[in-house]
């Protein structure tokens, strides 16, 4: 299958031809284009000349990156009307880029007509942020009428630049805390948290956070209704400062390239230099603040135009860092060179508890990744039965804090037999002792574990005043401390309090049967019950000793309305596009569907 990728950027057009082993057959760019640009050549120009230039190549599919798709749309699609309405609805949300997405969308399927396009978009990587960082502080109902919500963008780079960096680091991704950056004419930060995006600094448009070519980047919110109301300005005459007439532009008075304002600050202009400083803290403010909101940061990741090739620009952002334990190398910064060839570098030094790496991003080939991947997703298989289980809090224990807790010649004393084979939960019960208040009678399950680990909703951390992570069971490096307290004594245990991740455990026989495999994850509908439910983000967990089962929690549980336990059973169902696999499950009071 060779996949021809089109990605097309606020000032300029870049695509890719790849075949089945994703080796690159051809790739090209075009930039600056566009008026704000000062260049006459125009993104339909660019998209035009792409296609003469693969002419002679055979195309099976044709990939899209799209920056802007909504709330409705969480994951990469085929391109039918449904998703170009979405495309279409949000262009005001992202005016530099998603009117050229869709064109060279229509333009792509005029010349390309009998093979499947797929939407890779933007926001993808950002979809299961946790609420808190995608939750404006405006009145909430109409914050839900207008979709105002932080999507963040800059996905597909960020997701690649960050596995990159766990390649080097030569550690599992979902083990690091890493910081991003996409640095070009357009720029974002990412707090990539345990290989999920859990903050990002663009928001609900691609206009927010860090400074860019002609962006604006952060803006008090009262300067925008000042200039309203002074009469100079209409929305659209705003709209256009903001977007098209800001940033190192609008900073510097020399243009959007960064190598023509450095080179005027070279000069002496002050205008330029100021636009570098103002650039740099911005960034520099970024790393600090998402450091502090993981917790720590094992490397900081540069990537995009500026990213990449701009030495003086990384050794600026990183001045005054090495309180977070970045050390820079200036030989190894001003040496890094990155080509197909060589992806990354690193830049600190050997003392340096915290890396700084150049990685040259490829979005053209995680854009043909997935095109590929929903091209070759299989129709659903069998169904199958699977039961729900509602999960209430519960905690496990080391030998070492079990003994604490009830003594030491205690042992754990069976209440119960679990679903899964060889969990029991106990008659031990514990108090978890917080800030704000306790919870009593928590259940201890067995048998005891080499890490403590203690499961609460989140209902339950604004009880005790615990801000706990949600992390899949097992995984309690660096989670929130908590006390707790038996019959014979208490234990302040320094990392295990956590969210449960909600999850399916599945054999390999069941895995193999819904056509899904360990660590995939699927969003979930609970529907036709009392109440409707969606439930996104759910991930399946794989394993011979496992019995097919859905885990939730109380909160999710109350939410639907659902009993302690539910059997469910998987069939598909009819939808408006077959291409979609979808499937649905019929437990005793509600309806269950995967996407």
């Amino acid at each position: 299958m060779n996949v021809l990728v089109i990605n097309c950027g606020s000032s300029s057009v870049k695509f890719a031809l790849f075949d089945d082993n994703e080796t690159l057959i051809a790739e090209g760019k075009r930039e600056r284009l566009g008026a704000s640009t000062g260049h006459s050549e125009t993104h339909k120009d660019a998209v035009a000349a792409i296609f003469e230039t693969v002419s002679g190549h055979q195309i099976d599919a044709v990939g899209h990156r799209v920056v802007h798709g909504g709330a409705s749309i969480t994951q990469s699609q085929r391109v039918n009307d449904a998703v170009m309405e979405a495309i279409a609805e949000h262009i005001p949300d992202a005016p530099m880029h998603n009117p050229f997405s869709k064109a060279a969308i229509e333009a792509a399927q005029d010349v390309f007509t009998s093979v499947p396009h797929v939407a890779v978009f933007d926001t993808a990587f950002h979809a299961k942020m946790p609420r808190r960082a995608t939750t404006y502080a405006i009145d909430q109902d109409v914050a839900e009428r207008h979709g105002i919500r932080r999507f963040g963008f800059h996905g597909i780079s960020h997701e690649y630049a960050a596995g990159i960096a766990a390649e080097f680091l030569e550690r599992p991704l979902n083990e690091l805390r890493l910081i991003t950056l996409h640095l070009g004419n357009g720029a974002s930060a990412c707090a990539v948290e345990f290989g999920r995006s859990t903050e990002t600094s663009m928001g609900n448009t691609p206009l927010e956070g860090l400074v860019m070519g002609t962006r604006s980047g952060d803006v008090d919110a009262g300067v925008l209704l000042s200039l309203l109301r002074s009469g100079e300005f209409t929305v659209d005459q705003l709209d256009d400062l903001l977007n098209n007439k800001s940033g190192l532009l609008g900073l510097s008075g020399q243009g959007n390239d960064l190598r023509e304002i450095q080179q005027a600050a070279s000069d002496g202009d002050d205008r330029a230099r100021l636009a570098i400083n103002v650039f740099v803290h911005r960034a520099r403010k970024y790393i600090g603040a998402y450091a502090a909101a993981m917790g720590g940061v094992d490397a900081i990741v540069f990537t995009g135009g500026i990213g990449e090739n701009s030495a003086s620009m990384r050794r600026r952002i990183l001045q005054r860092l090495e309180f977070l334990g970045c050390v820079l190398d200036e030989d190894r910064n001003y040496d890094a060179s990155i080509s197909s060839d060589k992806d990354h570098a690193l830049i600190t030094t050997g003392r340096s508890r915290v890396e700084a790496i150049v990685v040259k991003t490829n979005e053209e080939l995680m854009i043909a990744r997935e095109t590929r991947r929903i091209c070759e997703t299989p129709e659903p298989r069998t169904p199958k039965s699977i039961p729900i289980a509602v999960s209430a809090r519960h905690c496990h224990l080391t030998e070492e804090t079990f003994a604490e807790l009830f003594g030491a010649d205690a042992t754990p004393t069976p209440k119960y037999d679990l679903s899964q084979p060889g969990q029991f939960a106990c008659e031990e019960q514990v108090t978890i002792v917080g800030p704000r208040q306790e919870i009593d009678g928590v259940r201890v399950l067995g048998p005891l574990r080499k890490a403590n680990q203690v499961e609460i909703s989140r209902t339950d951390e604004f009880v005790i005043g615990i801000d706990a992570p949600v992390r899949m069971s097992g995984n309690v490096r660096n989670s929130a401390a908590v006390t707790l307290k038996g019959p014979m004594g208490s234990v302040h245990l320094q990392e295990g309090l956590i969210c449960a991740h909600r999850h399916i455990h599945m054999h390999p026989d069941d895995a193999a049967a819904f056509d899904v495999a360990d660590g995939d994850e699927v969003a979930v509908a609970i529907v036709g019950g009392q109440r409707d439910l969606v439930l996104g983000d759910v991930t399946i967990r794989v394993h011979e000793k496992y019995v097919l089962e859905m885990h939730i929690d109380t909160d999710e549980a109350n939410a639907a309305e659902l009993g302690s336990v539910a059997e469910a059973t998987l069939s598909p169902i009819d939808v408006d596009d077959d291409e979609f696999a979808v499937y649905t499950a019929t437990p005793a009071t509600a309806r269950l569907t995967t996407l």
